[in-house]
């Protein structure tokens, strides 16, 4: 029986070299077997009109915008001959099934299945749920009590003024009376003034143990109204919770030994230990699992973004991005084995022949040119960087030695401290934000402003470290200061940036994002596209020396 998912080759140049190895899916440059798939995919995406999805690349398209990330996966059949398969990630126009498209994992969709039955469950309790919380009495509780509360305190405060303000009336007759009146008459005065205490003080608590009386009443009528909401959310989250144990249950994936795990199987040594949600509906598993279920061979593997780029994230349309750290990480490691597959570049010890270019230098700083692709401190693999070069240049050094950091990818001026009181007085500078930073950079897109400033807040995306995301609710703030240096016919721009912040991927996510310049800086190869280099360098440093107390003004041009 044939698959309709699987898409011939036709015409392929004798050129193209078959793969010699399956892609590393976190880090990759697609394989041109890879970019042909990708192209006739994207092509027909270009085409097909009747779907009910808005991939925000028409203006005129009714409905919320959502882009997509869509895969593809050259595969060798039995036969020998070669081709691919396409699948996009999650649903797409509120379906798992399209033709030409592989299906997913497990299709928790299907009408007689047991999410959809627990669907039907879930929402029932979400109407019941709703109209508990909506009824009419518990909303006037919910005031009431509040009102009440409130009025019994008042009400207490005032009473006890007006027990103060009686006392005191009561002592002043009483002295007043010491001096002026017989024995007889005073005992009888004193008697009157104490019954008078006695009513007002037993009027005071019968008056306050009512409204008590009643304000338990009340409480205990809207606890009970609160109670069967509770037991409703309860009882939802029950259900909820094993509807998703069972969809973990029934997501198993196989690897090209034949072996199947779940979901559950496979994140139970990982640190989130229950799978996120979402886990295995991401493209790049659909489409292994498609291809170890029809004997297929995986030679290579792309995923590219089709739409409009999330508020948060950075996604262009059209540019290919690596599978997702959280979700897929895990669950394409089980997937892969079995397979050749590229290794990881991360975890590769990178040796640079080269010398560190020293900018500058005196008794208690040096001033270097980091270059592209260097680390400033040891990583958790590589160990060669700024920090390591710098002990070993200059042994006697105390301190931390490196001031500040630039990204790996990003070149130019760093601070070297020779001494750690010269690295305290630095660092302070850096902290208070005397020290004037400048940074160049090359970006793909034509800048319209000439000058401007960006402010996005930023936080780490915690599904894909270290890519970092705009977050209005719990990012910090970043901002940006830039002008533009030059404007190329080619439709590049070269800006100048003046980060008044020092947030990680700053100054990449407020060139890259739509809502900054919505211009990656060359080369970029997370929130851009991937090239020879970042085209980012630190190309300007002034501060004030920690020992004389001139300033000093250092000036690196970049080499792009």
């Amino acid at each position: 029986m044939s698959d309709s998912c699987f898409k011939p080759f036709f015409n392929l140049s004798n050129s193209i070299k078959i793969p010699e190895r399956f892609t590393f899916p976190f880090y990759y440059e697609p394989h041109e077997l890879s970019k042909i798939a990708s192209a006739e995919l994207q092509s027909y995406l270009s085409r097909k009109e009747d779907w009910e999805h808005n991939f925000g690349l028409d203006d005129e398209q009714e409905g919320m915008a959502i882009g997509k990330m869509f895969g593809v996966l050259v595969v060798e059949n039995e036969k020998g001959e070669l081709g691919y398969l396409s699948a996009f990630s999650g649903k797409l126009a509120n379906s798992n099934h399209h033709e030409g498209f592989v299906v997913p994992v497990y299709d928790i969709l299907t009408e007689d299945g047991f999410f959809k039955k627990g669907e039907k469950i879930l929402n029932a309790l979400n109407v019941e749920i709703e109209k508990a919380e909506n009824n009419k009495r518990f909303l006037f509780l919910k005031q009431d009590v509040v009102a009440f509360r409130k009025e019994l305190e008042t009400k207490t405060a005032q009473m006890k003024v007006d027990l103060a303000e009686a006392k005191k009336v009561r002592n002043q007759r009483r002295e007043e009376a010491e001096g002026n009146l017989a024995e007889a008459e005073l005992a009888e005065l004193t008697e009157e003034l104490r019954k008078e205490s006695v009513g007002r003080h037993f009027h005071f608590k019968k008056t306050v143990q009512s409204m008590k009386d009643e304000l338990q009443r009340k409480e205990a009528e809207l606890a009970q109204l609160q109670d069967h909401i509770d037991a409703l959310r309860k009882k939802r989250k029950q259900k909820s919770n094993d509807v998703q144990q069972e969809i973990f249950r029934h997501y198993t994936f196989l690897n090209a030994l034949g072996e199947e795990r779940s979901l559950l199987s496979i994140f139970e040594n990982t640190k989130t230990v229950i799978p996120p949600a979402g886990a295995g509906e991401c493209a790049a598993p659909k489409l292994l699992q498609h291809a170890y279920l029809n004997n297929y061979k995986p030679l290579a593997m792309a995923e590219f973004w089709w739409g409009q780029s999330p508020k948060s994230d950075i996604k262009k349309h059209l540019h290919y991005y690596p599978s997702c750290r959280s979700k897929c990480e895990p669950i394409l490691g089980h997937m892969l084995l079995g397979l050749d597959v590229d290794p990881n570049p991360i975890l590769e010890e990178v040796v640079h022949d080269y010398e560190l270019e020293v900018v500058f230098e005196d008794e208690s700083l040096v001033v270097i040119n980091k270059p592209s692709e260097f680390l400033s401190v040891p990583g958790k693999v590589a160990h060669d960087s700024v920090l390591a070069r710098m002990q070993k240049k200059y042994p006697d050094a105390t301190g931390p030695l490196v001031v500040h950091r630039l990204d790996m990818s990003t070149s130019g001026l760093m601070l070297i401290a020779k001494s750690e009181q010269v690295h305290k007085k630095m660092q302070f500078q850096f902290i208070k934000r005397f020290i004037e930073k400048r940074y160049v950079a090359l970006l793909e897109g034509e800048i319209v402003e000439d000058s401007g400033e960006i402010d996005l807040p930023l936080r780490v995306d915690l599904d894909n470290r270290p890519h970092q995301l705009v977050c209005y609710e719990h990012g910090k703030s970043a901002l940006t200061k830039y002008e533009v240096i030059d404007r190329s016919k080619k439709g590049f721009t070269r800006v100048n940036f003046y980060p008044h912040t020092g947030r990680t991927h700053q100054l990449r996510v407020h060139a890259s994002h739509p809502s900054g310049l919505n211009a990656p800086i060359v080369g970029d190869d997370l929130y851009g596209t991937k090239g020879k280099r970042l085209h980012l360098h630190a190309e300007y440093l002034k501060f004030k020396h920690p020992v004389s107390n001139e300033f000093v003004e250092i000036l690196c041009k970049a080499d792009f």
